[in-house]
């Protein structure tokens, strides 16, 4: 099983959103990692047929997906960053008609949602409303309506947005899950989202992907880039205004601050391991300006 994204371009008017993409996908957790607005869900959009590109083609299989229509639709899940649903429907009811609209027959649609609905930890609550769920519980539903028709391809857009560090580790473990047996296009700015549960790592930064890989290249290109500098008094805003400072503690005795870059920052600047939030900043950040 193949998804590849093949010389990929949106515009919008004169604007180009998504710039020449290609890279190719098959089983486990991919992470899209970029700031707001870089064309994450652009890109993502055009992947759920949602919108059809400028130029370029996406196949499965070594199908374009615009021909395969509502083949290809059968084998993909999609939670978009905001989904609607009834507030009055219980998860159960929400759950069965997404099914309808999704052309599943109500036998199945019936075993599929107690099955979903036990592996997202909502078995017991099928009968809330889903306007009295909590943010984490309902990106949980989101997940199991996404799931409703066993999806080979799982796309989930900003998954984890507004969720507390609990619901964040369980929405991850569940992820990681899921993608034993099918693909798992991740997209967020969250940084911890795909550190650890992500099989390739796609950095896009407008429109383009910036770099691709997993967790241990990304940071090899991180290799003698990080510094720790301890620096007395009210020195370091100005003596480090144009080096990027992904961490700054002020202390009784200074300010300790995590550096990145090419060079040496300062006398008695020490060597730090690399982690992805400092590759995340050294494409995405500014400067301590």
């Amino acid at each position: 099983m193949q998804l590849e994204l093949k010389n990929l371009s949106k515009y919008y008017g004169k604007r180009q959103v998504i710039n020449h993409i290609s890279y190719a996908m098959d089983y486990g957790v991919y992470g899209l990692l970029g700031v707001n607005g870089v064309g994450k869900t652009t890109l993502i959009r055009m992947i759920c047929t949602l919108l059809a590109p400028t130029s370029g083609q996406i196949l499965y299989n070594d199908s374009d997906i615009g021909k395969l229509g509502e083949e290809y639709r059968k084998i993909l899940g999609y939670l978009p960053q905001d989904f609607g649903f009834y507030p009055e429907l219980s998860i159960y009811d929400y759950m069965m008609y997404i099914a309808t609209l999704k052309g599943i027959l109500s036998g199945t649609a019936r075993k599929r949602t107690e099955l979903l609905l036990d592996k997202v930890s909502l078995g017991k609550d099928k009968h809330r409303k889903m306007g009295t769920l909590s943010g984490g519980m309902q990106r949980r539903v989101g997940i199991a309506q996404a799931m409703l028709n066993d999806p080979k391809v799982l796309v989930l857009d900003e998954p984890t947005a507004g969720l507390d560090p609990n619901e964040r580790i369980r929405f991850r473990n569940l992820i990681s899950e899921l993608a034993e047996d099918r693909l798992v296009l991740l997209s967020t700015h969250i940084v911890s989202d795909v550190a650890f549960i992500a099989k390739e790592i796609l950095l896009m930064k407008e429109g383009k992907l910036m770099q691709t890989g997993n967790h241990e290249s990304i940071l090899a290109g991180m290799d003698k880039k990080v510094w720790m500098v301890k620096a007395e008094g009210d020195l370091p805003e100005e003596a480090f205004r144009h080096h990027l400072i992904a961490n700054k503690k002020h202390g009784a005795d200074g300010v300790e601050m995590r550096i990145i870059s090419e060079e040496k920052p300062a006398v008695g600047a020490v060597l730090q391991e690399p982690t992805l939030e400092d590759a995340f900043l050294c494409y995405f950040g500014e400067s301590g300006e």
